[in-house]
């Protein structure tokens, strides 16, 4: 059964037609070389999330359009039969001083559920601001190490390998290796039905420009270009009642 749900490459090929572009006005357009559009279009390759930033803006498109089809869209069918293996090579990595985030199966657009693969280096919450809030719900499964979860409505609770947390992400949170550990891994998985959770994800890490490939582009199987954004890290205002500050979780 073929699936309804649109490609990025699909998406960029009917927005070239409706507006009657051939690849190299969108390539002047765009700012994103001739041969780098079509290999986009034919689904050959993905964007990193810096070239999709500068995408939206040149072509005055949000950023949510990219990552989710338009509500005049027919909704897909039950059965869409889409898959995406999740390859850390194939991630958008996005680095900062406390965590090295991996967002898996980039190339599927409208997901219902975001999957990042995080490393965490924080060690203690005195080098953090406040906790952190977005839209949806999320799950935290420690794959190596131990963490310590800080909540805004609850004591911190300490996390083996093997064993999960399941939060409201509007709620304040954050995530710190626990005491004897240098670093941890969890597998996260964030869903919301915001249509621009992605953005909101991306944005508590921080805007600052970083320097990127000729390209910026990230070819199946080849490592995307690392946003390295240390110090950038965005906190919210409010604090964790009664309690010392603690750190981004995102």
């Amino acid at each position: 059964m073929a699936s309804s749900v649109q490609t990025l490459g699909a998406l960029l090929r009917g927005v070239r037609n409706r507006e009657g572009w051939t690849l190299k006005q969108m390539s002047e357009k765009s700012g994103i070389p001739v041969s780098t559009l079509s290999k986009v279009e034919h689904d050959r390759l993905t964007l990193t999330y810096d070239k999709l930033q500068q995408l939206s803006q040149r072509l005055g498109m949000r950023m949510s359009e990219l990552f989710a089809e338009s509500e005049d869209e027919e909704a897909p069918s039950a059965v869409t039969a889409r898959r995406s293996i999740g390859k850390l090579d194939r991630a958008i990595q996005v680095t900062t001083d406390n965590y090295d985030y991996h967002y898996l199966c980039p190339e599927l657009r409208r997901k219902r559920m975001i999957p990042v693969v995080t490393n965490i280096r924080a060690k203690t919450v005195e080098q953090f601001g406040d906790l952190v809030r977005h839209s949806g719900e999320e799950y935290i499964y420690v794959l190596d190490g131990r963490i310590e979860v800080h909540t805004e409505f609850y004591e911190p609770v300490v996390l083996e390998r093997g064993e999960s947390i399941y939060i409201d992400s509007q709620m304040g949170h954050a995530y710190i290796v626990a005491e004897g550990c240098e670093e941890a891994s969890v597998l996260g998985v964030c869903s919301s039905s915001d249509e621009g959770l992605m953005d909101s994800l991306m944005n508590l890490h921080g805007a600052d420009e970083v320097p990127e490939s000729e390209s910026g582009e990230s070819e199946a199987g080849s490592l995307p270009a690392v946003r390295d954004l240390r110090h950038t890290e965005r906190r919210t205002n409010r604090r964790s009642p009664g309690r010392r500050k603690a750190g981004a979780a995102h």
